[in-house]
């Protein structure tokens, strides 16, 4: 028996220690509220949150919902157990209240990187008719990003082309971005039998879709669309851009998705109308400011709150979003599960197609619905971002606030 007690003390320490570790973890490190909005941290017996919120002190007690603060700003909480031992830093992002006007139509996009973008490698035949790498000595990376040539700014293929061409073959310094850093490396272009020289680099300095208007926020006049960011198709990574443009688009046809094979809308962007400048592609969205109102055709009257996460419920909800052209719906949509802690990717809420018309006219969530915005009990709450592609019926949606917030850093 005395055995048996002293193997059980040690086990009941290590299991308490991981029920505590398993609390802390749970507490996230960064979290965006609304301004006044109350919060809640489940919390053990000894553990504390506390800190600043503009130089306004908080106190966070256990397991209890705390406003904040009602100024707009940061804050900064520290964990801590029994007012001593600190165990995490949480950040705090506070928002202005928000209303915004879900939109929900169809329109097309176009992004020009900062710089040209490395989508490919391959060899170059010389003059010779030997094979050549030039590429090969240096650190360059599909997805870097080419910004200048020995000093020289480059913006698009045709300047890196230009400037190339110039060197005569000489070695030629390229500066470029990896991962948000700059570096530099040297490179020798190679002679080609049209007398041309190429670095065997494949590169692209504009990319451009179709995707939907989430909303428009009459204050700033910001808007906010996708809820997933632009990236390349060759090198999946996030487009680093300097500019772009939202445009109208003319719905071509509507390809229904199936299991293992997502449909999408087809629209062309040919002698469309501009809508608005692009300024930010994001992993939460692309966002950027309106210039032609007109062209969303927006009702002031369909201007709504945000809602805050603990206000989402699981249930009914319904999305906007175009099928045909000068059409905006509604479909019923389910929320099967919601992620409140989630801050770090766009997939904040479990989705499903209930509506039996959509399922019709498309298959469930297709490419270019994404950024539809979703709305429950009067207010907005997210946008459609993916589709589960062996289910099309259901997908994944970004939290509002998680919008707002993107759409405030790019003003």
């Amino acid at each position: 028996m005395k055995r048996l007690v002293k193997m059980g003390i040690p086990i009941f320490i290590l299991l308490i220690l991981l029920i505590y570790i398993l609390a802390i973890d749970s507490i996230p490190e960064h979290i965006t509220v609304f301004q006044g909005e109350s919060i809640n941290f489940n919390m053990l017996y000894g553990m504390n949150m506390s800190g600043k919120a503009n130089e306004q002190t908080i106190a966070v007690a256990s397991n209890q919902d705390n406003s904040i603060t009602t100024n707009v700003g940061n804050a900064k909480l520290e964990l801590s157990l029994l007012d001593t031992i600190k165990l995490k830093e949480v950040s705090v992002d506070i928002l202005p209240k928000t209303k915004v006007i879900p939109v929900g139509s169809v329109a097309g996009l176009k992004l020009y990187t900062s710089g040209v973008l490395v989508v490919g490698m391959s060899e170059i035949e010389g003059q010779d008719r030997k094979m050549y790498r030039p590429y090969a000595e240096t650190n360059i990376q599909e997805g870097d990003t080419i910004i200048a040539v020995n000093d020289t700014p480059i913006t698009t293929t045709e300047e890196l082309t230009t400037e190339v061409n110039k060197s005569n073959g000489n070695t030629l310094k390229l500066q470029y971005m990896h991962k948000e850093e700059t570096m530099q490396c040297s490179i020798t272009p190679i002679k080609t039998g049209n007398s041309e020289y190429k670095l065997g680099l494949w590169v692209r300095d504009s990319a451009a879709g179709v995707g939907t208007v989430t909303f428009y926020e009459p204050t700033t006049g910001g808007f906010a669309a996708l809820g997933h960011g632009l990236v390349d198709i060759d090198t999946e990574e996030l487009i680093q851009i300097s500019s772009g443009e939202f445009v109208t688009t003319n719905i071509l046809r509507i390809n229904k998705g199936e299991k293992g094979n997502p449909g999408k809308i087809q629209g062309t962007l040919d002698k469309q109308k501009k809508i608005g400048n692009i300024s930010k592609n994001t992993p939460f969205g692309i966002y950027g400011k309106v210039e032609n109102i007109s062209t969303l055709n927006l009702s002031a009257s369909n201007e709504m709150e945000v809602a805050t996460r603990n206000e989402i419920q699981l249930g009914k909800a319904e999305i906007l979003c175009s099928l045909e052209n000068g059409k905006i719906e509604k479909f019923e949509i389910e929320i099967e599960q919601i992620f409140p802690q989630n801050n770090y990717d766009n997939k904040s809420m479990k989705i499903k197609v209930t509506d039996e018309n959509l399922i019709e006219k498309t298959g469930g969530i297709i490419q270019g619905m994404s950024g539809s915005p979703i709305i429950q009990n009067g207010k907005f709450i997210g946008a459609i971002t993916h589709v589960l592609v062996n289910e099309p019926l259901e997908g994944y949606a970004v939290f509002g606030d998680i919008m707002v917030e993107q759409l405030y850093k790019a003003q």
